[in-house]
């Protein structure tokens, strides 16, 4: 698929999630319509799946018979093959074309049958290893809802409408190595992520950011074992990191239930196997669920300065204890980081998505940083990102870069890249080369004027570990000297032309009789 058939296709699926705009907020309408594709592909998934089963014996999955004792032991075959393989079942009559078509008849409704199918792909997967998986994968999707319409035929038409519209579009999944709709679905979230003000923030990390973090935690790797984000939105994050090397697995952690049944999707619609994957509903800071693993890629933008319980018992954490204090109740910045680096393997990189306040704030905050470089020495790199780039925040943010054995542990690279972005309407952007900029200077630990410097360790010890990065970056541009001979003989021929222009005034004002102004 070329280019411009990717941008239509885009188009199109943002036109069809238009259908529903007018009903519902953007929260509400994103659910349904990436719920729907999501039907969608697993669907043709498992239909490209049991046709290659059946395909010696000549037979289509979808004309199977399932009243029929020959059909139902096709059937019990296909099921117990695909829930090996893909994780889940659906009959011929439950699949979304076979609904959809239903659905385009006058008279027909679908609803409740649409409503048994979805909570079926979820009964298909109890007790196998792809339970977690799918478990309440489809809860957000209320299909009685009256935002769908006031009564049950308006909510079915629209709901049909919807399904006809996307049955017409072709995936195109038999090609292997397509991922057109992986990143159509991408495409959608940053859309619904646009509109959405500060609840975007939640969900989804723009792309041009995800790729510096990707690019960053994968720098001279061709395939890593694992990547982690301990607040993993919609997967975006995670799942960038893969667009730049093969990754083994994917694991992350997400308080918000329907933010983590979005990133189950998008896992699964970018052809991550379940196997593969290993994502977790529950707070981080509080319940971690992954505390006994390591991970050679972490990357994560968690919620800026966030309230947490900063309980003492904390302190007994293994992820807390060596430091002696926990982050401010009001400020989870360094909960996070701790968290993170405890995560974080011998051979590992993790960059993770600040606010300012983390490089200069004192008390506990102070004394964490402090304790991270002077008796650890792992913080590699701090690079200071433009102000407005991400949804539903103005500020400026920055992306510390942690290794636990640096190449270069000598010293601490400083990037002021503020200035690195090009204006939109609503907020600024980092372009193609401003990203191919930070992530070169970060890899070659280049040292430019105005832009980058290497720290040492005894210069940051010597600003009391501050990490300001004006302290170590100075973006001052001089002004130029002035020219006082050029200044004064300017003046000199203001005062002149100014005499002949008051002359002028003067000679008017005779002529008129009035008196010459002063």
């Amino acid at each position: 698929m070329t280019d411009e058939q990717k941008k239509k296709l885009e188009q199109k699926l943002w036109d069809i999630a238009n259908t529903l705009r007018g009903k519902m907020n953007a929260d509400e309408f994103r659910d349904y319509i990436l719920g729907f594709i999501f039907y969608k592909y697993l669907s043709e998934r498992l239909y490209i799946y049991a046709n290659s089963i059946l395909s010696t014996d000549g037979l289509d999955f979808a004309e199977v018979d399932e009243a029929t004792d020959d059909g139902k032991a096709i059937l019990e075959a296909v099921a117990e093959a695909s829930i090996d393989e893909l994780g889940y079942f659906l009959k011929p009559s439950e699949l979304f074309s076979a609904v959809a078509k239903r659905g385009s008849k006058p008279g027909n409704f679908i609803i409740e049958d649409l409503a048994r199918i979805l909570n079926n792909v979820e009964r298909s997967t109890m007790g196998t290893e792809s339970e977690d998986d799918f478990d309440d994968l489809f809860s957000d999707m209320d299909l009685t809802s009256n935002k769908l319409g006031r009564t049950e035929e308006a909510k079915n038409t629209l709901i049909a409408k919807v399904l006809t519209h996307l049955d017409e579009i072709d995936f195109e999944l038999e090609k292997q190595d397509s991922d057109v709709l992986g990143d159509a679905y991408e495409y959608l979230i940053g859309q619904f992520a646009s509109g959405a003000g500060k609840k975007a923030g939640e969900f989804y990390t723009p792309q041009e950011v995800s790729t510096i973090l990707a690019r960053i935690v994968t720098t001279g790797k061709t395939r890593i074992k694992n990547v982690y984000d301990p607040t993993c939105g919609s997967g975006s994050l995670l799942l960038r990191v893969a667009k730049e090397v093969e990754v083994g697995d994917f694991n992350g952690q997400e308080m918000n239930r329907t933010t983590y049944n979005l990133a189950r999707m998008n896992m699964i619609l970018h052809g991550v196997h379940y196997r593969n994957f290993d994502l977790k509903q529950e707070d981080t800071l509080e319940h971690p669920q992954h505390a006994d693993k390591r991970f050679e890629a972490v990357v994560a933008n968690p919620p800026f300065s966030a309230k947490w319980s900063a309980n003492p018992l904390l302190l007994n954490d293994d992820r807390y204890s060596q430091y002696g204090r926990l982050a401010p109740a009001s400020k989870a910045d360094f909960a996070f980081v701790q968290h993170m680096l405890h995560q974080l393997d011998d051979n590992g990189t993790m960059a993770v998505i600040l606010p300012h306040g983390v490089l200069f704030r004192g008390a506990a905050e102070g004394h964490i940083r402090e304790y991270i470089i002077k008796e650890r020495n792992w913080l590699d790199a701090v690079i200071g990102l433009p102000a407005n780039i991400f949804y539903g925040t103005s500020i400026p943010t920055c992306i510390l870069v942690f290794k636990k054995c640096r190449e270069h542990p000598e010293d601490i690279l400083f990037v002021d890249a503020s200035t690195c972005f090009e204006k939109a309407k609503n907020q600024n952007y980092l372009r193609v080369e401003d990203i191919a900029k930070i992530v070169d200077t970060f890899r070659g630990r280049a040292v430019e004027e105005r832009f980058s410097h290497r720290a040492s360790l005894a210069e940051v010890a010597e600003n009391d570990y501050n990490l300001n990065i004006p302290r170590y970056v100075d973006t001052f541009e001089p002004e130029e000297p002035i020219d006082l001979a050029k200044v004064a003989s300017e003046l000199k021929a203001n005062a002149t032309g100014m005499a002949e222009l008051d002359a002028q005034i003067a000679g008017f004002c005779e002529e008129l009789g009035i008196e010459v102004p002063v």
